[in-house]
This record gives C-alpha cells, sequence and structure tokens, in this order.
C-alpha cells in the first residue's frame, strides 16, 4: 500500500461528518433482502475493498418474499451487531449499511424490529422518489429522534415524471426544493437508469454506456444541472452497472493496451494479463462508464457483483497529478494571483474557476486516497483478486 499511495485513505464510518461522507460511497454493492449469507460476508469479510453495501427489499425480490426480507434483513442486522459486539469484526471493517425499502412505512418497522442493532444502518434509500414523496424522510427523521443515529436518506431518481420531457423540468425543480428542506438528511441523489429505460422499452448492452442512450443521457444532464451545482451541495451518485461475465462482444474493447504495458502485478506479471481478464468479464466497459461519471460530476456507482467493487473503487483514487494541482489551486486562493503553472507543467490553473473543482478533489483525496506518481488504477488490478 505505501508503494501505491502518496496519500492513504482516512477512515471513515456513519459518524463522519455528510459532507464528507456523501463522497465516501464508492462501489455500493446491493445484496437481495432474502440473501441468508449476509451477515456471514461482511463478518468475514469476504468482498474487499468493500466501502458500503445496499440490502434490498423492492425490485430484487419478488412482491411474496417481502415478510420474509424483512425477517432475514432483521436476523442478518443483528447478527453483524452481535460480531461488532465482541470484536469480532471492527469499525474500519464494516462497510456503509443502506436498506432500499419499498415503502415509509418500512423504515420506521425495520428499526423497531432491529431494536438497538438499528444503529449500524447509516441510512435508507428511497425508490420511485418524486416531488410528492415527503414521507420518506419524514420517517427518517422520526427514526433520528427515537434511535442512536445519524440516519440518512437516498432518493432514487427514476419516475415517469423526470425522464418524460414534458414534465422533468418542474419534476427535477420541485424535487430539488423538497430535498432542500430535508438538506441534512440527503447523502446522495442517485439515478434510476433501469427504471428510466424500462419506460421506453430498451436496455444498454455491454459494449456501450448509459451516455450512448440519448435519452437517458439527456435526463442524466438535467439531473446534473439542477442538483449537481455547487450552491446545492448534494452527490449524484451513478447508475447501476448490470454485467459481469463474457457473453461475447460485438464492438472493440474500450481498455488500450499502452496504459497496461508498463505496470507488473506483485508477481512481476506483465499486467496486459490483468487487461485480459477485465476484457472476459466485461469490466471494461464499467471502466468507461466511471471515468464518464466522474467526468460528468458524479461520484458512487451501484453494483450488483462483487467483482466491480476493486474496478469502481480504484478509479475514484485521486491521482498524483490532479492531487497537487488541487492543493496549489487552494493553497494560493488568497487573491494574490489568478492563474499559475501547474506542478506538472503541462498546463494552466485558473484559480477562481477551478476552486470548486479542487475542493471535490480533495474530499476525495481524503476517501479514497492519492496515487503515488506513475501510478493509476491498473496499479490494484492484481491477479489473485480477479482469478
Amino acid at each position: 500500500m505505501e508503494t501505491t499511495f502518496f496519500k492513504a485513505p482516512e477512515p471513515f464510518n456513519k459518524e463522519t461528518p455528510r459532507a464528507v461522507l456523501s463522497y465516501a460511497l464508492g462501489a455500493s454493492l446491493y445484496m437481495p433482502g432474502t440473501r441468508e449469507t449476509i451477515a456471514k460476508d461482511i463478518i468475514s469479510r469476504k468482498n474487499r475493498g468493500l466501502a458500503s453495501t445496499v440490502f434490498c427489499l423492492e425490485d430484487s425480490i419478488g412482491d411474496a418474499e417481502v415478510p420474509y426480507a424483512e425477517e432475514n434483513l432483521t436476523k442478518q442486522v443483528k447478527e453483524i451487531n452481535k460480531a461488532f459486539n465482541s470484536e469480532e469484526i471492527e469499525d474500519i471493517d464494516l462497510p456503509l449499511i443502506f436498506i432500499r425499502v419499498r415503502n415509509p412505512e418500512q423504515i420506521l418497522k425495520l428499526a423497531e424490529k432491529m431494536g438497538d442493532s438499528a444503529k449500524l444502518v447509516t441510512g435508507f434509500i428511497f425508490p420511485k422518489f418524486t416531488s410528492e414523496s415527503h414521507e420518506y424522510f419524514e420517517a427518517v427523521k422520526t427514526l433520528n429522534t427515537q434511535f442512536t443515529g445519524p440516519f440518512y436518506g437516498m432518493p432514487i431518481i427514476e419516475s415517469t415524471q423526470a425522464i418524460y420531457r414534458e414534465s422533468r423540468l418542474r419534476e427535477l425543480m420541485e424535487t430539488k426544493r423538497l430535498l432542500d428542506s430535508y438538506h441534512d438528511l440527503v447523502l446522495n441523489v442517485r439515478i434510476g437508469a433501469t427504471d428510466f429505460s424500462g419506460y421506453y422499452g430498451i436496455r444498454r448492452g455491454p459494449d456501450v454506456t448509459i451516455y450512448d442512450i440519448t435519452v437517458i443521457r439527456d435526463c442524466i444532464a438535467d439531473i446534473i444541472n439542477v442538483f449537481g451545482r455547487v450552491e446545492s451541495d448534494y452527490v449524484v451518485s451513478g447508475p447501476v452497472w448490470e454485467y459481469f461475465t463474457n457473453g461475447g462482444r460485438v464492438l472493440k474493447p474500450q481498455l488500450r493496451k499502452t496504459p497496461f504495458e508498463h505496470f507488473h502485478d506483485v508477481h512481476g506479471n506483465n499486467r496486459t494479463k490483468i487487461r485480459s481478464q477485465l476484457l472476459n468479464k466485461y469490466v471494461d466497459g464499467l471502466i468507461r462508464e466511471v471515468i464518464l461519471d466522474k467526468e460528468n460530476g458524479i461520484i458512487g456507482k451501484t453494483i450488483i457483483h462483487p467483482s466491480h467493487i476493486i474496478p469502481v473503487q480504484s478509479l475514484y483514487i485521486v491521482g498524483h497529478e490532479e492531487y497537487l494541482d488541487a492543493l496549489s489551486i487552494i493553497e494560493n486562493s488568497n487573491g494574490l494571483q489568478g492563474v499559475m503553472k501547474s506542478h506538472y507543467t503541462n498546463k494552466m490553473n485558473e484559480i477562481k474557476p477551478h476552486y470548486n473543482w479542487a475542493q471535490k478533489i480533495l474530499l476525495r483525496a481524503r476517501n479514497y486516497g492519492v496515487f503515488h506518481e506513475q501510478h493509476n488504477f491498473i496499479s490494484l488490478f492484481t491477479e489473485d483478486i480477479y482469478i
């Protein structure tokens, strides 16, 4: 780790200030609420690098499975809490835990069933969220007064009102007004691209990103426009990537060979082997989509398979060059100069226009760390992770 990181990531938990924690979720692994190995997997640290996880009571389970899933999640969280209290698992190894509920009533119902164990839950995810869904945040508000918090809410924007052009702008602006009234309870604003796609009977393939689906791209642009403004103080999280096995490729791979040719893993093997492994797992499309997410100001990614954790987390680690740029911009924001040459002498750093970008880079650096010079995300792709 010391050879890879110029600055190591700082530890965090649900008590971390919201402004920092909202950037820390990274690759959020969804697990169906019916899964009986949830506690075992977390206690055994099965999924290396997992920063946040979502126990799902909505679309990942059948309607008839809801009662069992509620009981199962209660049991699983209690088992995790028991292991935590007995120091079988430490705070630093515990991912942030969220529950995607079906309705506001489930929030208080689950917390009551979990009792003291509910303190392990960081928050709840609200599906099909609209500008009229204030009941969800009222439930979280009540929860914070009745149990040991803090507890947060994360709305998923995925309604027809948000994707249909004739109603979109009004819906997004009204949704923002609603969130502003519960500002300190909002940890992330999430995008439900799967539901959006379903309204049009389309589904992106493994060779393309969500930004290649024009109707979804346009909606994402408006979501970022409304919620991604600096004065809004909201972090927008990226939509789920659905593919994890190779089913045949149509287009050329997105990953170029050059970045891999000069890196060797811990065993000295050339990393072109790792590139081949990534291509075989359709992670190349995921990597491209996360890069596009970041370029559009989106941080955080819903994932459905453990093989996605390391690729996503590693892409959020700050590069040495951008870290030095960000530091320089912040340190020289005293009004004595307006522009300066970058440390790498390859670009101009203009203090006022780049100041907000620099602040976000330093927030990411706290949660994900900073690579040493000559290192990048490939440095974390070792064969023992992917074989």
